[in-house]
């Protein structure tokens, strides 16, 4: 194998909209929603896509996991995800891959080394659990494996507490589990409705097929991560192939070369981009992308900040840290694809008890610079989508505050719905 770099002769480049276009199209965006109901088929085809699906706990809309289905679908069974991770035949595992993901159960084989390097890689709190109290990690481990799927604090409640035996206390259960999670010695077979994770042994919840299938080794596994990175992303710089599993430099360097002397990638360069570029061989490379959508802050379009900045010209910042007084666009704000920019930002929450989806402030983007009759098209989209996700969600009406510079429009495009 050489690692001699091509000649600049020989690199294609790529204006920033047409790398743009091909970044939309790896992520499942530009497809003419379905008037028929989204079936099985069609999530396993996102699932196919983007590889994973991010968790996160806040649920001021909808869990974060929900949405990207309904980002590139359309308005779907939230049961049909839940089916696909949760149920046999299981399409999706939770570990670790961006972060804490739903993630194609296809690639667990690839993600063994993460569990097998669970001592150097776990959070110091586990480690030292595992290290420290071996006894408690091996009583836990014969807990789940005798009773799962089960959750922490079923097994906390179950068994005599005392307190002089903080051994059983919940944050040490949990801690023991969240060990054996990370080493792979037991997954999550779903989530009770309180989000707890309900844990088990991995045969018990994997396909058969997926267990008995032989664990590569890191080098090659690496590969398949960033082979399956590079597809969901369809261009990319190093960075943004390292950060989609968050693989380390020196792996993901050697997996790029790899695949660079297969063809699978290509080097490219993208206008105003400074970092070495990789285009997908399978690509996608659309003329024009026809897509609307609010993407929520954790979706694989826009959760590597720097490539949104890159690709959209978008600095995206989540302020669910920030103190109310010192936020400028909201708690937990979504953007809005409008065909191939990202052309304003809102803040969402769910008002169920009201019925009512709740537009707390709506931005125009300050990275777009649009006419009024731009302006006047992302409002009217806005309108509709937020009609779309309200139904979706069980919610009678949309009804906005005012706040932001496109409050006012869009109040008044809500009152002539």
């Amino acid at each position: 194998m050489t690692n001699r770099p091509p000649a600049q002769s020989d690199v294609l480049r790529l204006s920033l909209p047409r790398a743009r276009r091909i970044a939309l199209a790896a992520q499942g965006f530009g497809r003419r929603r379905d008037d028929r109901p989204v079936g099985m088929r069609d999530v396993q085809r996102v699932i196919n896509t983007v590889a994973q699906f991010q968790i996160d706990s806040i649920n001021v809309v909808t869990r974060a996991h929900f949405m990207p289905l309904f980002s590139r679908l359309g308005p779907y069974d939230t049961a049909l995800l839940e089916r696909a991770a949760h149920r046999a035949p299981r399409r999706l595992f939770e570990f670790w891959g961006h972060a804490a993901s739903l993630i194609d159960v296809q690639l667990q084989p690839a993600l063994r080394w993460r569990m097998a390097a669970a001592e150097s890689e776990a959070w110091g709190s586990m480690v030292r659990l595992n290290q420290e109290h071996p006894e408690l990690v091996a009583q836990v481990l014969a807990e789940v494996t005798a009773r799962g799927p089960i959750t922490a604090r079923q097994i906390e409640h179950d068994e005599e507490v005392s307190r002089d035996n903080w051994g059983w206390n919940w944050s040490a259960v949990k801690t023991a589990l969240e060990w054996l999670l990370s080493s792979g010695q037991i997954t999550s077979a779903g989530r009770n409705s309180q989000f707890e994770r309900r844990y088990a042994v991995p045969a018990r919840v994997l396909p058969a097929e997926i267990v008995a299938q032989p664990t590569p080794d890191r080098a090659e596994a690496v590969r398949t991560l960033v082979r399956r990175a590079a597809a969901a992303l369809g261009v990319a710089s190093d960075l943004c192939l390292r950060d989609y599993f968050r693989t380390s430099a020196a792996d993901t360097d050697a997996a790029i070369a790899e695949l660079v002397e297969t063809g699978e990638l290509i080097p490219v360069t993208v206008d105003g981009w400074s970092r070495p570029t990789w285009l997908w061989r399978e690509a996608r490379r659309p003329r024009a992308v026809a897509a609307s959508a609010l993407i929520s802050p954790f979706d694989s379009l826009i959760f590597e900040r720097g490539r949104l900045q890159a690709l959209f010209g978008v600095d995206y910042r989540i302020e669910i840290y920030v103190p109310e007084a010192k936020r400028r666009f909201g708690y937990y704000t979504y953007c809005l694809l409008v065909d191939e920019s990202i052309t304003a930002r809102v803040d969402l929450k769910a008002d169920r008890a009201a019925g009512v989806l709740r537009v707390q402030s709506a931005w125009r983007d300050p990275g777009v610079d649009g006419t009024a009759a731009e302006e006047t098209r992302t409002v009217a989209v806005l309108r509709h989508e937020l009609l779309i996700m309200a139904h979706w969600l069980g919610l009678d009406q949309v009804v906005a505050t005012g706040r932001g510079d496109l409050g006012p429009a869009l109040i008044k495009a809500l009152a002539e719905s």
